[in-house]
């Protein structure tokens, strides 16, 4: 499926499935009943049975998708044009309907779930297979080694702030994303969301559309975080707070000299791919004026 606006019908081969992004969640919510047709191969009032029928079978095996769908619909159109109560599911709930239908188009679906859990059995066992899947996913992707080599170096940095966060009491996942966005906004002027929105982002992990410049200081920003809470020692949300506008501070103060020295802003709506293909352009047309 390509993403294109927030509420949009989506094409599935050539089959329709109905999409809504969730900002405040930050996640796809897709409509249960036109997934169901498109895995059964069936009209929309065949499908709507077919996921009645589903529901009450998943209802008694305890399916989490059964009670989180029951309880959670959305107004989306009909091919009437008028809104309805749908109800939905998230990524994780429809590869887990994938999973409780027998289709041959959920068949790859199955073998693909069957293949990323043993990969993550194996990662498990050995933590350095996970290193060298990312590596490849992103030369894949199309980046850099140069920028993979940062990446996955950033991902060290947050583990270890990960690690200070939770020593010093921090919990849930709001509160780290909390603290997540105050060292944003405290090194780059913006925050989180401010910051996906300027890259055109939605779901996608801010960092991995970071150029080189943007992940060094937000590296910066989150070790000198991890080696103030390290001397500092804060207990509880309020003084991890201090600690972490401390740490984001000293990349904030990097990157006003950074553009002072450059002229340039460092925070964009670029991305390390976007540099690399205009990198590419630039030493081909080199080539062709050599040539």
């Amino acid at each position: 499926m390509n993403k294109n606006d927030d509420n949009k019908i989506q094409l599935f081969e050539d089959k329709k499935v109905r999409i809504q992004w969730d900002d405040k969640q930050e996640k796809w919510w897709l409509s249960v009943v036109d997934v169901v047709a498109i895995l059964i191969d069936s009209d929309y009032q065949t499908a709507r049975k077919y996921w009645k029928n589903l529901k009450n079978r998943l209802l008694k095996e305890g399916s989490v998708i059964q009670l989180v769908t029951n309880c959670y619909q959305l107004r989306m159109q009909s091919s009437d044009g008028k809104y309805y109560n749908t109800d939905v599911g998230d990524t994780e709930q429809m590869l887990r309907l994938i999973q409780s239908i027998p289709s041959k188009k959920a068949e790859p679906f199955k073998l693909w779930l069957a293949r990323v859990g043993n990969e993550r059995l194996d990662e498990i066992a050995d933590p350095e297979l996970a290193i060298d899947r990312a590596f490849e996913t992103y030369l894949k992707k199309g980046y850099s080694e140069n920028w993979i080599n940062q990446r996955i170096k950033s991902m060290e940095v947050r583990k270890g702030l990960t690690d200070e966060f939770k020593r010093a009491g921090i919990k849930t996942n709001q509160q780290y994303a909390t603290l997540t966005d105050i060292i944003t906004h405290e090194w780059s002027g913006i925050n989180t969301r401010e910051y996906k929105i300027l890259k055109g982002l939605k779901k996608e992990n801010l960092r991995d559309h970071m150029t080189n410049t943007e992940l060094i200081l937000n590296m910066l920003a989150e070790a000198a975080t991890t080696d103030f809470s390290k001397v500092k020692n804060p207990i509880g949300m309020d003084e991890t707070i201090k600690v972490a506008k401390q740490g984001g501070s000293v990349a904030k103060a990097a990157r006003k000299e950074y553009e002072l020295q450059s002229g340039k802003d460092v925070v964009s709506p670029l991305n390390a791919l976007d540099l690399k293909s205009k990198e590419e352009n630039e030493n081909l047309q080199l080539a062709l004026d050599d040539d």
